[in-house]
């Protein structure tokens, strides 16, 4: 790009001195100090002769005393190099045992809430938790504290994502369970990892994708074969025989919830507090299942698991119970007794917020 220096210097009447004598004064008014006339006149020469770049500092001065702009004085400012700015220093972490025992113990007491109050009311709280943990993991050191925190995200993100579905957030859940699918293949937890893996199967479930749902419970048991506790074992195949009753599989379905009585163990698996599982839990698991395939069979397990959990300890898992129940009242042909039980789901539904529940609900009440 040609400049126009010298046609702007001759408009002017200008001499070379007269040109440095008005860039000194513009000069010292931003406090600048220039080289001595003899330098200046060779620079202003080379400017105006096209063979020197311009500093910004000069372009600068000139477009102040000829009054122009630098694209009036068809100027190109010389090239500066970038000031390059040094990163932050990344906020690293060093994790100790203390703090993964704690974090643990907060998403246990948010678990436990969450089973008395259902997720809706503890929702923020828990994805803040799940945010908390992934920042301090992503930052952290290498080693085994690092794995163990990362199986806290796991379990924490696996419980936040089982809240956004009874919340009816199907995107935030599958998300949420992808993080905890991959924190548990970091942390090496063959538990967690079959756990957030067929739990994610239920986001698939409630999007009508049941065949899906079926194939990942399927691959996740696969992978956990027998490296899982049996209380695991024996969740993973009634979650199995969950999806075969939504694909109509009565018998399939009634095959893998009788493999999963043979697997379970006496006594509940303190090292997984996760998975609640016990003789009144997998009956209420095969009465929802009998009850999905029209079964009025279901009753009488869904009753006796009513009578075990006791009424308002677990609000959202009774919402389902009384949901199940309604459903099998009604194939049996007793609606009163059906709606009885709907409309009791209802009002827990909403005291825990279950949007999941709800869906369910509001088919039997119009019925």
């Amino acid at each position: 790009m040609s400049n126009r220096l010298s046609a702007a210097r001759r408009e002017r009447g200008w001499t070379q001195e007269r040109l440095i004598h008005a860039l000194r004064e513009a000069a010292r008014i931003h406090n600048r100090e220039l080289p001595s006339s003899q330098s200046m006149k060779r620079r202003i020469a080379a400017w105006e002769n096209q063979d020197k770049g311009i500093s910004e500092q000069y372009v600068e001065l000139l477009c102040e005393v000829y009054e122009k702009t630098p694209f009036e004085l068809g100027l190109a400012v010389a090239a500066v190099e970038p000031v390059v700015e040094l990163e932050a220093v990344p906020p690293f972490t060093r994790l100790d045992a203390g703090l993964v025992a704690l974090l643990h113990d907060q998403t246990h007491n948010i678990r436990l809430m969450d089973r008395r109050l259902g997720g809706d009311a503890i929702f923020r709280q828990t994805r803040a938790h799940v945010d908390q943990i992934e920042s301090l993991v992503r930052y952290a050191m290498p080693g085994a504290q690092r794995e163990a925190a990362a199986d806290a995200l796991s379990q924490a993100a696996a419980l936040a994502g089982w809240q956004a579905l009874d919340n009816g957030g199907l995107d935030e859940a599958w998300q949420l369970h992808e993080t905890a699918v991959s924190a548990a293949r970091e942390s090496g937890a063959a538990a967690e990892l079959g756990y957030a893996r067929a739990q994610q199967a239920y986001v698939l479930i409630d999007a009508g994708e049941h065949a899906a749902a079926h194939q990942l419970i399927g691959a996740a048991r696969a992978e956990a074969a027998s490296s899982v506790p049996a209380a695991l074992a024996a969740w993973l195949l009634a979650a199995e025989g969950e999806a075969l009753a939504h694909l109509g599989d009565r018998d399939g379905a009634l095959r893998v919830l009788d493999s999963a009585a043979d697997v379970m163990p006496d006594a509940p698996d303190d090292e997984l507090p996760y998975v609640m599982l016990d003789a009144g839990h997998l009956a209420r698991w095969r009465g929802n299942c009998l009850a999905r395939l029209g079964e009025t069979s279901a009753i009488d397990d869904l009753t006796s698991a009513l009578l075990a959990m006791g009424e308002g300890q677990y609000g959202r898992a009774e919402v389902s119970l009384r949901v199940d129940l309604a459903l099998a009242f009604r194939a049996r042909g007793d609606l009163t007794e059906a709606r009885l039980h709907a409309r009791r789901a209802n009002e827990l539904a909403g005291r825990t917020g279950s949007q999941r529940q709800r869906r369910r609900i509001k088919d039997l009440l119009v019925a």
